[in-house]
This record gives structure tokens, C-alpha cells and sequence, in this order.
């Protein structure tokens, strides 16, 4: 059976174990011995720091103002999808090509993950190795992924992008910071931090009532991010919280004019 090696092993295995997935492929587990320290040197220290808001139009829109395209593997493969999984529902029950079937449509299935995770995982590398902190807003996928969206949401697959940054980050020795999921991140204007209230969806970009700053809403709730995260960093090494944002005429969260 020919092998395919992701990569050279660090050291000499201790173990392994072999799996078989729901698609006929097999894969090899190995237990090796890894230096923390040498995944560390891999990385040169950066001096930015990045918060990201996860999205659907974009996969990822960082505070810097960068844009991650969303590839939407799911939804490119779905018409094949759903042909196989047809083809496959009139197969005899326990037939030999109803069980060719199945392996037919676990490997497209396989397939689609596949994609997904290549990109993710190139994605967070490439974020983790320019930014030696990384701030993100902890959402609550599980309640997300009953909604409307549903399909949109797996197909975007935020947990797992989020676990890649995540374990990335204390491997390379960057920070990781998660954003408490009711911050408002999206009704603060990032330039003044006056809160101009909730905004559907289908509204991508808004002028604060009070400095006129014109904000596009993915990019404005990554800014929010990053001085969020920034804020709960510090505060977890027992600096100063205080948001740094400039004097503003009206009270946060009240417009100008207001009684």
C-alpha cells in the first residue's frame, strides 16, 4: 500500500495506530517525542496584532484590513451531492451497490472536508506566523447552527478554524485571546466607541451618528475585536483596562442631541 507522508516525523515513533474512516481511506497515528521549544524558534517574533471577525460574505475579516475570501466548499459541491446521495436511496438495502454507494458518497463527503481543512489550516498558520497576538469573538456556533444559516455555518466551519488558531498560537508562542460573545462588537464605532444600536444583517456598512466615521461592519467589529482582546489581555497580566479611544462630546451609547 503506498504511503503518503503530510510530513517527516520530529523523532522516533512510540506507538502507532491505523484508522479507517467511513470513506476507505486509512491513516497512520504515530506517538513521537516534540520539543516545544524548537516549534517556537519557527516562528520569529512579530510586532502586530491582529482581532478577526468571522463572517459569511468573508470567511475572515481582519483589523488590519485584510479580507479572507469564503471558498463555501460545501455549496460548490452540493449539486454532485446531491445526486449521489439520490443515486444512493434507490440502492437495495443490503445490496453490493448500495455499499459502493455509501463509500462513493462518504469519499465526496471526505473529499469536501479535506478542502476545507487544507484551507483552514493555511489560513491560521498564515495569521499565527505574521501576528504575535490574535484576538477573536467567542461565538456560540451550536446556537448559530440551528438557525436559518445552518448550512452556511457548517460550511464555514468557525469551530474548527477557531481550535487551529487556538492550539497554533500556544505552540508557536503567540497569545490567543477570546472576546466575550456578547460584546457588541458590531454597534461600536471603533474610531469614537459611541454604540449606535443592533443593525440587520443585510446593513455592511453605517456612519456613526457622532464622529461621521463611515465603517464597513465586518472591519469596524474586527477593530472592536482587537481593542477588546487587547483590553482582556491586559487585564489578565494586571495592567490598565481603560479602552484607549479619544474624548468624545456625547456619553457612550447615547446619540448627540439626546435629552
Amino acid at each position: 500500500m503506498e504511503v503518503r507522508w503530510s510530513r517527516s516525523l520530529p523523532s522516533a515513533p512510540s506507538s502507532v495506530a491505523i484508522i479507517k474512516d467511513a470513506a476507505g481511506r486509512y491513516f497512520a497515528s504515530f506517538v513521537v517525542q516534540a520539543d516545544p521549544a524548537a516549534d517556537a524558534e519557527r516562528f520569529p517574533a512579530a510586532g502586530s496584532e491582529v482581532g478577526i471577525d468571522r463572517g459569511l460574505t468573508a470567511f475572515a475579516v481582519l483589523s488590519d484590513g485584510a479580507v479572507v475570501r469564503s471558498p463555501k466548499f460545501l455549496r460548490r459541491a452540493e449539486r454532485k451531492l446531491k445526486r449521489a446521495q439520490r443515486s444512493h436511496s434507490r440502492k437495495q438495502s443490503g445490496s453490493k451497490n448500495k455499499e459502493e454507494s455509501r463509500v462513493r458518497l462518504a469519499r465526496m463527503h471526505a473529499r469536501v472536508a479535506s478542502k476545507r481543512a487544507d484551507f483552514q489550516h493555511k489560513v491560521s498558520t498564515w495569521i499565527i506566523r505574521e501576528n504575535q497576538a490574535v484576538y477573536v469573538e467567542d461565538l456560540c456556533v451550536t446556537a448559530l447552527a440551528r438557525t436559518r444559516l445552518a448550512k452556511s455555518i457548517h460550511d464555514a466551519g468557525w469551530s474548527g478554524f477557531t481550535r487551529m488558531l487556538e492550539y497554533k498560537a500556544h505552540r508557536y508562542g503567540r497569545a490567543f485571546v477570546k472576546v466575550g460573545r456578547f460584546e457588541p462588537t458590531s454597534q461600536v464605532c471603533s474610531a469614537c466607541g459611541v454604540k449606535d444600536g443592533r443593525k440587520p444583517l443585510g446593513v455592511r456598512q453605517w456612519t456613526c451618528p457622532a464622529c461621521g466615521t463611515v465603517h464597513d461592519r465586518d472591519l469596524n467589529a474586527a477593530r472592536n475585536i482587537l481593542a477588546l482582546g487587547r483590553r482582556e489581555r491586559l487585564n489578565a497580566c494586571g495592567g490598565g483596562v481603560r479602552r484607549e479611544l479619544p474624548a468624545v462630546a456625547a456619553e457612550t451609547g447615547t446619540l448627540p442631541g439626546a435629552a
